[in-house]
Parts: structure tokens; C-alpha cells; sequence
């Protein structure tokens, strides 16, 4: 199921949810500038498990260790990565936004992606392997609407083999599908994970959006 479009008004312009997937934007194509060195660039402000799990147990602090788990939330490996990250946030994004307000918004995105990292370093600590992407932000981004919008209508495309099917599906239905194929997958990347392969951070989405459903209420703004 791919969502298309949410009918689900807003009181307020979404500009924190704007700027975010501008300055994705402009981040991703900065890396399509980078020719040879791109590689170099996104293992030095990607996540690297080991390495925060090295400098958690280290008694030198090493402070651009921790600021990874910011900037690699700006990063991504390619046009779909990009493309589905920010069709989620700005089906999504603007209505939590809206309820948030504009400046806990941008605190809850912040704390979401660093908790979605923070799940997955966890679970794969001795992991040399990068991570990037905003998907675990906006997991959490996923999280709070769920709770905030449960019976919102969300314009839906559902491919059944060469069939394209539209319909509008209550949030509910759409997130709650969405969470059970992510903590599917993690549950499989568990039991098996090729040595030295990369993939999806399964657990990263997962762990991002719990902390959006734990955190989208204290953070709301009461009117």
C-alpha cells in the first residue's frame, strides 16, 4: 500500500516540514556533486554502530561521534530512498506539525531519528556498517499521527498483481499495515543478516516509531 494523499485539513502553514525536505533535498543533491568522493562523505556523517558503541565505552569524549546521529538523518543512498522518505513526510508531516507546533515539530522529528538510531545500535552494536536515511524521524513522525489522526482518510494505491487499485483508507488501517511489515522484517533480519551486508535498518523504523507514539503527547501543543 502506497499512500497518495491524507484528507485532513490543517490550521497552519507546515513550514518546519517544508524546510525539512528542502534541505533533504539539497543535501542529496550536494552528494550527487561529490562524484568519488561521496563515498568518503557519507561513511564520515553516517552512523556507524561500532563506532558509537566504541565512544560510549571510551573514557575520551568524542563529540562528532554523537553529532552522526543529526547528520545522518539528512543523508540518502539514492533517488527511491529520497522519494519515499518524503512523500511519508509530507503526507504526514504537516498535520503533526500543525498539532505540535512548529518548534516541538522540530524537536520531536530530531528526537525520533535519534531514538530510531539509537534502537538499532543497540541491537547491532559491534555493526560496521553505515546507516543513513531520515526514515527513522519520520517513523516517528508516522507514530504520532496514528495517534493523533487514527480515522483520518488517507488516499491510497494498492497494486494487486498487474491491477492498480484507489481507495481511501482510514490512517489506521494505512500506519498500523505499515508498523507490522517493519517489525516483520526486523524480527527476519535477526535471525538472519549476510556478514558485511548493508540493507534496510529495519529496527531503526521500528524504534522511531514507538518513540513517536510515547512521545506525540507530552510534545502536543493544548489549545
Amino acid at each position: 500500500m502506497i499512500p497518495l494523499k491524507d484528507r485532513n485539513p490543517r490550521r497552519r502553514f507546515p513550514i518546519v516540514t517544508i524546510l525539512l525536505i528542502v534541505v533533504n533535498i539539497l543535501v542529496f543533491f550536494y552528494e550527487l556533486s561529490l562524484g568519488i568522493r561521496l563515498e568518503r562523505f557519507l561513511f564520515h556523517f553516517s552512523v556507524t554502530p561500532n563506532e558509537i558503541s566504541q565512544a560510549l565505552h571510551s573514557n575520551i569524549f568524542k563529540p562528532f561521534v554523537f553529532i552522526t546521529l543529526i547528520t545522518s538523518l539528512f543523508l540518502h543512498g539514492g533517488w527511491l530512498h529520497l522519494g519515499g522518505n518524503l512523500l511519508y513526510l509530507w503526507i504526514f508531516g504537516d498535520n503533526v506539525e500543525d498539532k505540535l507546533g512548529h518548534i516541538r515539530f522540530l524537536f520531536f522529528y530530531l528526537i525520533c531519528g535519534i531514538a530510531a538510531s539509537a534502537l538499532y545500535i543497540y541491537l547491532e552494536p559491534t555493526s560496521n556498517v553505515p546507516t543513513i536515511g531520515a526514515s527513522g524521524a519520520i517513523s516517528g513522525v508516522l507514530g504520532a499521527y496514528i495517534i493523533l489522526f487514527p480515522r483520518a482518510r488517507v488516499l491510497t494505491l494498492i497494486p494487486i498483481f498487474i491491477f492498480i487499485q484507489i481507495v481511501e483508507l482510514p490512517a489506521y488501517i494505512i500506519l498500523g499495515f505499515w508498523f507490522m511489515l517493519q517489525f516483520f522484517n526486523g524480527i527476519l533480519s535477526l535471525s538472519y543478516t549476510p556478514v558485511g551486508m548493508g540493507g534496510v535498518a529495519w529496527w531503526a523504523h521500528i524504534g522511531g516509531f514507538i518513540s513517536g507514539l510515547m512521545l506525540v503527547i507530552p510534545f502536543r501543543k493544548y489549545r
